[in-house]
């Protein structure tokens, strides 16, 4: 149980106007009763926090690596996460900021927290693919997906530092955002690790065609285990250190690069592929949301495979594999043996594409 309930710092604003412990009690139980879906979850969360009977927050993960999963996270790790947030990107009391990310999920959780605690003016918008659309003023701060950044490109100069989460970010995307105003930032973490615990800036103002590595928070380091594998270790935040799945390149206890997820990884002949970096390759040449997996094979163990969501098309098929074979970026095992055509991807319920359910529907 907590002792003291954790301060809403005096400063603090939804859509312009201020509330104390109380009043924001009162704009959440109106949320509940009276608002959009989306606002509903907000106020569900907000009379969770400001409940001090409980110490914890439950949240559930989105599903992309595996089955959703519930998780309850200590409330002042948060507000450790949120001050650490703020140090790193110099976002701090008086930050002009928009939530439109859902508030059922970590990251929109913690775009709450952040402004709570640091003392933002938080505007709420629908959680939508284009969030941007119906808005004319600046903000300091965002958070959202790849799919939403990629809908507001146009709309973007509205945001003066972006934070892009919950999904890979596509080359043709960091293409898309080189020489804009907005500092744009590709964050790394889960529920687990409440948000992220590094980022890297996806264009920065010098013209570095290197791949910048992830920097680590303030009160996180990294290392890796025997099979490459990210170790996090952050006292504030995590009660031991966290073993991840995602192979890394280590370059310091601060910075490290991510190549994919361990339990993606290709095992051709002998060779270990990752399917990320076969996806790097193809994605200034395939519009369509695309994924790279290994299927079972006699000579090789699996072979790699491309999967592609489209309707059935023959001559879009035939164009596809003439790419793949005329591509020269590729590693001698990373060329795709075969391509599918899938009208419809198994998603998670945060709208990824689940690879595993996928798959099983396709291999019946």
């Amino acid at each position: 149980m907590i002792n003291t309930p954790l301060e809403i710092h005096p400063n603090f604003k939804i859509n312009g106007v201020h509330f104390d412990r109380n009043e924001l009690y009162s704009v959440a139980y109106s949320y509940v009763k009276e608002g959009e879906a989306f606002e509903e979850k907000i106020g569900d969360f907000l009379i969770d926090w400001l409940n001090d009977d409980y110490d914890t927050i439950k949240v559930r993960t989105s599903g992309s690596t595996g089955d959703p999963k519930i998780y309850f996270i200590d409330k002042q790790k948060m507000v450790n996460s949120a001050l650490a947030t703020g140090k790193f990107f110099k976002v701090e009391e008086g930050t002009t900021a928009l939530l439109c990310l859902p508030a059922d999920y970590i990251g929109g959780r913690m775009m709450i927290v952040r402004a709570m605690i640091l003392g933002w003016d938080l505007d709420i918008v629908e959680p939508k693919s284009n969030p941007l659309d119906d808005l004319f003023k600046t903000y300091d701060f965002c958070a959202m997906t790849p799919f939403q950044m990629d809908n507001s490109l146009g709309r973007l100069h509205l945001i003066k530092k972006l934070i892009v989460g919950g999904g890979t970010v596509s080359e043709h995307l960091i293409g898309s955002i080189q020489g804009i105003p907005t500092k744009v930032f590709e964050v790394y973490g889960m529920t687990e690790t409440i948000s992220h615990i590094a980022a890297r800036r996806l264009n920065p103002k010098k013209d570095n065609k290197e791949k910048r590595p992830f920097k680590a928070l303030p009160n996180v380091s990294v290392s890796k285990n025997e099979k490459n594998c990210l170790i996090i270790k952050a006292p504030k935040i995590l009660e031991e250190e966290l073993q991840t799945n995602d192979i890394v390149d280590i370059l310091t206890f601060k910075k490290f690069y991510w190549k994919g997820r361990l339990d993606n990884v290709i095992n051709s002949g002998g060779v270990k592929i990752f399917p990320e970096s076969v996806e790097e390759k193809l994605q200034k040449r395939i519009t369509q949301r695309f994924f790279i997996a290994g299927l079972a094979d006699d000579s090789l163990g699996e072979q790699v495979v491309l999967f592609v969501e489209a309707p059935q098309n023959e001559k879009f098929l035939s164009d596809l594999k003439e790419i793949v074979k005329n591509l020269k970026a590729f590693d001698k095992y990373e060329k795709p043996k075969n391509v599918y055509l899938i009208e419809k991807f198994e998603e998670t319920p945060s709208g990824k594409i689940h690879r595993q359910k996928t798959l099983k529907r396709l291999m019946g």
